[in-house]
């Protein structure tokens, strides 16, 4: 079910209707979003709800023997959780991976023998519904947070629907605080709601959608027959798909939980604005990139044991940051370049504080740091990027894909990256001040105009897959 279909506005539409009709009822309220969480889930593959259920009762579980545990025994709750958590993670995402890479090493040491494949289907989401089960655990051992004596509120954080095959992914100690009262009505965060919800929209159906369809999808099928020029905007292309694509989900999901009265915490700010790579960090994916910060990067000693263990903290965060993304060596290598090139700016650059032309040198290698680590995202094998990089480098070839249309498309994305955050939150706060009958009449316009100006069809968002 895809945020934006007729299919999916229908069910929020009920689900609204039905959670506010609830009033104070706060439990009530609670299972019915459980009920319609595990209903949205059901609707990928419905067998992934017994998954899904059975990690969220480890996880309750765990938390109380965390909570009730002493001093002494607590770390070794807490390490179980995590071992189990990554195990079934493990399991679905990456055995296959791991046969592979070993048959192949078998392979050239000369050893005739080779381990055998599982036909697994990979859950969607559980990357997500995964890392959530560890932050309720860790936060509780952290005590952040209380653990939970009503299942529900653990089944709910989990499954809670705007956020669970996508993010972002929100704080144990963050969400469940939400939970103990029924939210009040939310009458003056509507414009906000909407306003993220309409811009997302725009971003998914329109951006991304028309970049996906008419270059990306056939450029990056087969590099070797597109010409230089289509290579270098799909170069650009992409940065902005991935970004108007997941940031657009984002918004959506924080929209959406909104309108139900509860809040989640931003995902994006503006990441191709940032001039540096630690800077870009701190803006895209934000809550990806500081639960690897609090729960990996942190633990592992940050950067409290001196320079080498810092850059070898940095290096491992990122490389299994890459690992989380997806099983394959594409995926290790982009966390390999962005871990290694956060060292190397550490190493050069320090805590020294670059002026204007600093920042905006820093900003056109960060730039294109993250937008040619990008092609080994979006490559299916390592083959296949080597061939869309070393095209880069040509003098020409028959342009096929490349249009106006689609060169001004992603000049105004980017260009968008420049502007101030708090346009937005001025505009939407001029929608504020308008009446109910007028604030509709924008949302259907909006609504109308976004489905005439973007083609045909919605792709599934891009990090369903992860």
């Amino acid at each position: 079910m895809l945020f934006p279909t007729l299919t999916y506005a229908l069910f929020f539409i009920a689900v609204f209707a039905g959670v506010w009709a609830l009033g104070d009822r706060n439990r009530a309220r609670k299972a019915l979003l459980v009920a319609v969480s595990y209903f949205f889930y059901a609707q990928w593959d419905a067998r992934f709800c017994l998954l899904l259920l059975a990690s969220t009762l480890a996880n309750y579980g765990f938390g109380l023997a965390v909570g009730a545990a002493s001093e002494r025994t607590r770390s070794r709750w807490v390490a179980a959780a995590v071992a189990v958590n990554l195990t079934v993670l493990g399991f679905f995402k990456y055995y296959n991976f791991f046969i592979e890479s070993a048959n192949d090493l078998f392979f050239r040491l000369g050893l005739h023998r080779e381990l055998p494949f599982l036909e697994i289907v990979l859950p969607v989401g559980i990357s997500f519904f995964t890392f959530h089960g560890i932050s309720y655990v860790v936060d509780i051992y952290r005590k952040k947070v209380p653990p939970a004596r009503d299942p529900l509120d653990v089944l709910l954080y989990i499954s809670f629907f705007p956020q669970l095959v996508a993010g972002p992914i929100v704080r144990a100690s963050f969400f469940l605080p939400q939970l103990a009262k029924a939210p009040a009505p939310i009458l003056d965060q509507v414009p906000r709601a909407l306003g993220l919800i309409l811009v997302g929209l725009f971003k998914k159906t329109v951006v991304a959608n028309y970049l996906a369809t008419d270059l990306l999808d056939p450029v990056f099928v087969d590099p070797a027959s597109a010409g230089t020029l289509d290579l270098w905007l799909a170069l650009y292309g992409y940065a902005v798909q991935i970004y108007c694509d997941f940031s657009a989900y984002s918004d959506m999901a924080i929209g959406f939980a909104l309108l139900l009265g509860y809040r989640f915490p931003d995902n994006f700010d503006r990441p191709y604005s940032a001039t540096s790579l630690q800077d870009f960090w701190r803006r895209w994916h934000i809550s990806l990139s500081s639960w690897l910060r609090d729960y990996l990067y942190i633990p592992l000693g940050g950067s409290r044991g001196g320079t080498v263990k810092t850059y070898r903290n940095l290096l491992l965060t990122m490389v299994l940051g890459g690992l989380w993304h997806g099983a394959s060596w594409t995926f290790i290598l982009w966390g390999t370049i962005h871990g290694a090139g956060l060292a190397i700016e550490r190493a050069v650059l320090g805590d020294r504080q670059p002026g204007r032309f600093g920042r905006l040198i820093g900003w056109f290698v960060t730039f294109h740091i993250v937008c040619l680590a990008w092609v080994l995202f979006r490559s299916s094998t390592m083959e296949a990027a080597v061939g869309f990089l070393g095209g880069l480098t040509g003098t020409g070839g028959e342009v096929l894909y490349a249009t106006p249309f689609l060169g001004a498309l992603i000049l105004l994305a980017l260009a968008a990256q420049a502007g101030p955050r708090e346009w937005a939150q001025q505009f939407v706060g001029r929608i504020g001040t308008l009446s109910w009958p007028l604030i509709g009449v924008l949302v259907g316009v909006a609504l109308a105009a976004i489905d005439a100006l973007g083609p045909e069809g919605v792709a599934p968002f891009i990090y369903f897959q992860f």
